[in-house]
This record gives structure tokens, sequence and C-alpha cells, in this order.
């Protein structure tokens, strides 16, 4: 028995947040200098009524409209955020409702960032084939931006929310193979919300600008560009090659690349460090940005979509995330 995707969908908010937009607010970075820099035209924006179960029950929803879907073949959700409706109940819980989804099922939710669906997808396989389930149904949505403070250029630039619909099943498209993991906690100050769970409950009301202009503060997303950066330079290609020899893989083996969609610096750093060609390195984030776990499952549909994984046989999937945490596995189609 193996795991397979089945099914892929995805859904955007409504609310679009342009270069042009970002440029009037923030008068020293022009739109010729974002696209040049990170690759990203415009990200959705979550309204400030809709929450991740919103976008999340969308996606679903849209799965299963486009695939025909009997909802009631549905046995287990998993709902990847880190930004729940509630710190409880659990979010999957109030999306399997919504979604009038059987009460025989399980469903949990999983906080985890940018390497969430590769950890999502090893879940759904091991319910798979532990005969717990035959059809999981993995959600993963974002809405980062309630995170972000107005006056950060840099993190509203770059993150945009999102939420993707997966469906695992014991047949399917593409088998889920083997996988590479990786933690390491040390880093976990290096992109963090430190106020607002039971650590901190409390907001510390501590904004400032450090003297490179950029807003800190403990209420609001923090990310230490240079740290993540080096970190993600560190790990990653490790990471990939931890995958690769698991799956009795060498490079050259590899019809496509699809790694998380951080940005176009990022990602052109990464294929030449790793000297992969670029046409078999797959790159969706222009008109979306960076949607944290749901990266991959949009870029996938889009492949699915525009023809790229026509006839391709090995695809590679990496993600580096918050935590630390990585993660990676290959789709055999």
């Amino acid at each position: 028995m193996g795991a397979y995707i089945k099914a892929i969908s995805y859904y955007l908010p409504e609310n679009v947040l342009t270069n042009e937009d970002l440029a009037l607010q923030f008068p020293e970075w022009s739109v010729e200098k974002i696209i040049s820099k990170i690759g990203i035209k415009e990200r959705h924006i979550a309204g400030i009524e809709e929450t991740a179960s919103d976008l999340a029950v969308n996606a679903a929803e849209k799965l299963i409209a486009e695939y025909g879907i009997d909802r009631n073949t549905i046995d287990y959700v998993i709902l990847v955020t880190q930004s729940p409706d509630y710190f409880l109940p659990t979010t999957a819980c109030l999306i399997q409702d919504r979604l009038g989804l059987p009460t025989s099922i399980g469903a949990i939710d999983v906080n985890l960032g940018c390497s969430g669906f590769i950890y999502g997808i090893s879940l759904a396989k091991g319910l798979i084939l532990g005969e717990m389930a035959e059809n999981v149904l993995l959600l993963t949505a974002e809405t980062y931006s309630k995170h972000i403070h107005p006056k950060d250029k840099g993190n509203r630039t770059i993150f945009g929310d999102a939420a993707a619909a997966t469906l695992i099943s014991t047949n399917g498209f593409a088998e889920i193979k083997k996988f590479s993991f990786g933690t390491d906690g040390r880093g976990a100050e290096n992109l963090i919300v430190k106020t607002g769970a039971f650590r901190c409950r409390e907001k510390l009301n501590d904004f400032y600008f450090d003297e490179y202009g950029n807003p800190k503060s403990s209420d609001y997303l923090f990310m230490d560009g240079a740290e993540i950066l080096k970190y993600t330079l560190d790990y990653f290609p490790a990471s990939v090659n931890d995958t690769l020899a698991k799956n009795n893989l060498e490079l050259n083996d590899v019809d496509l690349f699809v790694f998380h969609q951080a940005n176009k610096y990022i990602m052109d750093l990464l294929r030449k460090k790793m000297k992969i060609d670029e046409d078999k390195y797959y790159r969706f984030y222009a008109n979306v940005g960076n949607t944290v776990s749901s990266t991959i499952p949009i870029a996938l549909k889009e492949a699915l979509n525009d023809g790229s994984l026509e006839g391709k046989k090995n695809v590679l999937l990496a993600a580096p995330g918050l935590g630390y945490s990585w993660g990676g596995s290959v789709l055999e189609f």
C-alpha cells in the first residue's frame, strides 16, 4: 500500500496588496526595487474579519467541487496553521463542522510554518499506511498579515495570505515517497511572535525602529533576515541531499524541484548554491507572495495547470521553516 496525492486546490483572499500600494506607503521602496529583489508583484491579504479557517474552508470547497469529491469519504482532517481562530477549540474541529464532514473522522491542528506542508503529508501518509484513514484532507492556511506590524515594510512585502487543500489517499496521481526531517530549536527567536500565548501573554508595547530603520516589536512578527538567510543556506542543501539519499536518488534523477517559495532572492541563492538547472527549478510567487505552509501545494497546483509536470517522474519537495524546522520528500508520478 502507498499514499498518494489525489487532488489539490487553493484559495486566495479577494484583497490584493500590490507593489504600487506599498510604494505609496513607503516611498523609499520603489516598485522596481521590490520586484528586482524579491520578485513579488502582489500578495493577497485576508480581510479584517477573515480568518485561517475561512480561507481553509474556501480551499476545501474548491477542492470538493473541482474534483467531484464525496465529502463523506473524507475520514481525517489535518490543518496546518500558525494563525488559528482560537487558542482552543481546535480550528480543524470547526472546519469539520463547517464543511459538513462526518462526525466519525479525526481532526487536528499542526502548528508549523513554511515546513508545514512537508510535515502534513508525512502525517497523512502515516495515517494511511497505518490503516487509520483512507482519505486525509490536508489544509494549509495562514493569515500572517495579521501578525505583521503596519510599518514593517520588509515582511509586508514578502508575505501573503492563502490556503491550500490537498487530498491524500490510497490512490492518486503522485505517490509520496520517503522523508527527511530536521529540527533545531536554538533558532526559535530568529522568527517569532513573542507575546500573546502563555510564556508572555500580555502585550509589551515595545515597538521601535532599530539603527537600520527596521521595526521591531514583541507583539508582532519579528524576523532576523540575516540569521534566517544563514540558516537556510547552511541547513537546506544538506536537507535536500538527505532527501535524495533516503529515496536512492542523485540530483540529476530529479525532474523538477518544488521548494518553499520564499522569494526570488533566497530561491536564486539556493539554486546557484546547489547547482540546479533553471529549467528544473519551479517558481510561483510573483502574484501570491510567500504564503508560508501553502507555497508548495500552490506551486504544485500551478505546475499541474501549466503542464510543468507532464512527463515527469521524480519531483523533490523541500522547505525550511521557523522553529527551526525543515523537511523534504519526493513525489513519484
